[in-house]
């Protein structure tokens, strides 16, 4: 008991004074910022004006929303209105009874902006409409209807676009708070839980990882954020996932593995950041979309395994308990990946035994002095 209060007062109160710079939070967002980027980089972000659109926040989508729409209707009421005035339809210049204005009782600034509102939306309320008086006003109609189509074609397609994206599908995808390192089918692995909290499946689902730490090359470089490919398998490999079911995935430690010099004294010290990525298909949308979550050396945990989450009710059903997700259970553990080839090396060589080629046996004749 003293052990578990000893390790729960040190990850709470100097657990954060330690805490290491991460590229991927839990959650999957990178904490990366782009600095000194030139002017004409920037520029090339307007020129593809959809995947900005689709990258702002709510707050700032929902303002070009309302902006666009509020901006485009003032804008053709001041065009309206212009017309009205050069015509002079207006009751300021007191037109006779028989003028036939170009729009029919616009009579103000307000009734022209109400008409351009009409116009775009096709309300059509009856009671403001253009004649046949002048080519301009016909034009103008022609022109608001069709950049109105392609404003509303834009923008409701951008919030349509926003909420479909198959970000929000990840979310439904979870990853267990550690990773935990222990020996399963008598190999050292590294293990960790992925769950799908939706009961629509990912098709073709593949999951794999990148080790990232800083590396000096022999030529004395430095390399920030050096990516380390890491293979995670499952029973059936690491490919079309029957993602049904929480998982675990593991990685073999082994002599081609990073953590395989890497031992339970260790661990600790290291600097090193572990990505884990999971991409599939939705099943209800056919969009590709991409998990990812990442671990520090303090959230590795060795000498652990996942307890277990799936059990089979009186009825026949299977009952995931996700209480213990992310709960894990001490258990015997090599300190390194080292000692555990060792050992079963040592075994191996007792159980197979060697001959010595250079051993002979040779006849020995006793002797008078020998004998007895």
């Amino acid at each position: 008991m003293f052990k578990h209060l000893r390790k729960w007062f040190v990850a709470h109160f100097f657990g954060h004074s330690r805490q290491r710079a991460r590229l991927v939070s839990k959650d999957g967002r990178c904490n990366i910022e782009f600095g000194n980027v030139e002017a004409q980089s920037r520029f090339i972000f307007f020129v593809d004006i959809w995947t900005t659109v689709l990258d702002l926040k709510w707050r700032y989508k929902m303002t070009i929303f309302i902006s666009a729409f509020l901006g485009s209707w003032f804008f053709f009421g001041l065009l309206w209105y212009a017309v009205a005035y050069i015509h002079k339809d207006l009751p300021e210049f007191h037109p006779s009874v028989n003028h036939t204005p170009c729009v029919e009782n616009i009579n103000g600034l307000t009734s022209a902006f109400l008409f351009s509102l009409e116009t775009q939306v096709t309300i059509g309320y009856g009671f403001r409409c253009v004649t046949e008086q002048c080519g301009t006003a016909i034009f103008l109609l022609i022109f608001q209807s069709i950049l109105g189509v392609i404003i509303n074609s834009f923008m409701c397609g951008a919030i349509l676009a926003k909420i479909s994206r198959p970000k929000k599908r990840a979310k439904t995808i979870t990853f267990s708070k550690n990773a935990v390192i222990s020996k399963r089918g008598g190999k050292l692995c590294l293990l960790i839980r992925v769950a799908n909290l939706r009961k629509s499946l990912l098709i073709g689902s593949h999951i794999y990882g990148k080790l990232l730490r800083t590396t000096v090359t022999p030529e004395g470089e430095t390399i920030i954020l050096d990516q380390i490919n890491i293979n995670f398998v499952v029973d059936a490999g690491n490919e079309n996932l029957f993602f049904i079911s929480p998982l675990t995935i593991y990685h073999v430690i082994d002599q081609n593995s990073p953590f395989f010099n890497m031992a339970a004294e260790t661990l600790p010290q290291q600097d090193f950041e572990l990505v884990v990525f999971l991409d599939g298909t939705v099943e209800s949308t056919s969009a590709t979309c991409q998990v990812r979550t990442s671990y520090v050396p303090e959230e590795v945990l060795w000498g652990y395994r996942f307890a277990p989450i799936v059990s089979k009710t009186k009825e026949g059903k299977y009952r995931v308990d996700f209480h213990n997700f992310s709960k894990t259970v001490e258990v015997e553990t090599p300190h390194c990946a080292l000692c555990l080839y060792n050992e079963r090396d040592a075994r191996a060589r007792i159980k197979k035994g060697y001959d010595n080629p250079n051993f002979s046996l040779s006849e020995v004749s006793e002797t008078d002095d020998t004998k007895m």
